[in-house]
């Protein structure tokens, strides 16, 4: 495999983290980039202890000076960036009548306006290389999900958002691919666990009894799907939505 220079965003910890440790174990040189420098420090600090190369960038990925900032500083220390995989995310969750605007426009941020604004920053050095891969992290909740209106819109509109990439940057020898994970054990469901008040080894429980293969997932399963689509053996696969959550999801 070619080595490229990958950027994982919101990979301080969990998916982000899995897929950064993964990209770098495949031979690329990855920018790990989360809002705080210093927790993606952790990541990219045991990258390198591993033998791999990689740094940390904080950055607000749905602030526009601070995307571009971002990308320029990952070409000027690791190179042009040819990977990019759209991974941060926050979660606002409530019923709609009790969610804010300020929840709504939050989650739709950091997931769409961020998902828009590292793509195009990084199109100018896939373009000019003739090879790029996107890939952005959506969801099973873009198929509707309670207490999430705001969540499901941004992991829906993640969907078109990955296919109409596809269609533009495939000329240019870039693909675009979305990962939708089910249940996957993380600080994020963690949260959720306790937000309802449920402990977090039934909430656990719960989720694998209803996945077919009666587990949960883990931030490495998706890792290794985001893998695949970055890689060389990808380059005829575009626009598609990969469902990973231990069953079939339509």
């Amino acid at each position: 495999m070619t080595a490229r220079t990958a950027i994982v965003t919101g990979a301080a910890r969990g998916i982000g983290a899995a897929t950064a440790r993964r990209l770098a174990a495949d031979g690329h040189a990855v920018a790990v980039l989360d809002l705080a420098e210093e927790q993606a420090r952790t990541t990219a600090d045991a990258i390198n202890a591993k033998g791999g190369r990689a740094i940390a960038v904080g950055a607000d990925v749905a602030d526009e000076e601070a995307a571009a900032a971002a990308v320029a500083r990952v070409a000027a220390e690791l190179g042009p960036p040819q990977i990019l995989v759209n991974n941060a995310g926050i979660l606002r969750d409530n019923l709609l009548f009790k969610m804010s605007a300020g929840d709504w426009d939050a989650v739709l941020g950091v997931h769409l306006r961020g998902a828009f604004l590292m793509s195009r920053a990084v199109q100018s050095s896939m373009v000019d290389a003739g090879w790029g891969r996107i890939v952005n992290l959506s969801s099973t909740s873009a198929l509707g999900n309670r207490g999430q209106a705001n969540y499901a819109a941004a992991k829906a509109g993640m969907q078109g958002f990955t296919k109409t990439l596809a269609i533009e940057l495939g000329r240019f020898g870039i693909t675009a691919n979305a990962v939708a994970p089910g249940f996957i054990e993380t600080e994020m469901t963690k949260a959720t666990a306790e937000r309802i008040g449920v402990p977090f080894e039934d909430f656990l429980a719960h989720a694998a009894k209803e996945t077919p293969v009666g587990r949960v997932g883990q931030p490495e399963d998706i890792a290794a799907a985001v893998a695949f689509f970055c890689s060389e053996d990808a380059g005829f696969v575009s626009g598609q939505v990969l469902y990973v959550a231990g069953g079939p999801k339509a």
